[in-house]
């Protein structure tokens, strides 16, 4: 077993739409960031870089790099599901937490489960996500933006194990 801890945060911007868990959530406001800023799915792309050894996201998909602007970050996430199959490496379970004092978070949770699920190809079961507010502390309680944490946990294949062999 193998596992690996993400982090991201992303300020506010105007103009954008607010993407999280691949779900669009209504809000005036999205999130700052090269790519759609989905600070859950990089949280998540993080944890599964980390347990598996692979450096981070930044590594693999650079903000430097003109072909990720504005990208979906569930085309990040789904090619590092690739990599992982590359490495005979499956996912277990992914525990999340979003981290927010705005939008309500609560009505959106189980749509963000079943779009990781899907494209991590796991049973929604293996799939949680949490949602907090700092109860108004720091950047966060100002409404300055949204953070997110992911825990995941890999295990080793072994040959024929993967439900597309």
């Amino acid at each position: 077993m193998r596992i690996g801890y993400g982090y991201d945060a992303h300020a506010f911007a105007e103009g954008r739409k607010l993407v999280l868990g691949g779900v669009t959530i209504p809000h005036p406001q999205g999130l700052a960031a090269h790519s759609d800023g989905d600070v859950l799915i990089h949280a998540v792309c993080d944890a599964l870089l980390g347990a598996a050894g692979l450096g981070d996201i930044g590594q693999h998909f650079p903000d430097s790099d003109a072909q990720y602007r504005d990208i979906d970050s569930r085309i990040l996430l789904q090619e590092i599901v690739l990599l992982l199959r590359e490495h005979s490496l499956g996912i277990s379970n992914i525990d999340s937490t979003i981290v927010a004092q705005a939008p309500k978070l609560a009505p959106h949770i189980e749509g963000m489960r079943k779009v990781l699920a899907d494209d991590l190809g796991m049973h929604l079961s293996r799939v949680n996500i949490k949602a907090k507010t700092t109860e108004g502390m720091g950047y966060i309680g100002r409404a300055e933006g949204i953070e997110a944490h992911a825990v995941v946990m890999l295990e080793e294949l072994q040959p024929g194990t993967l439900k597309d062999e």
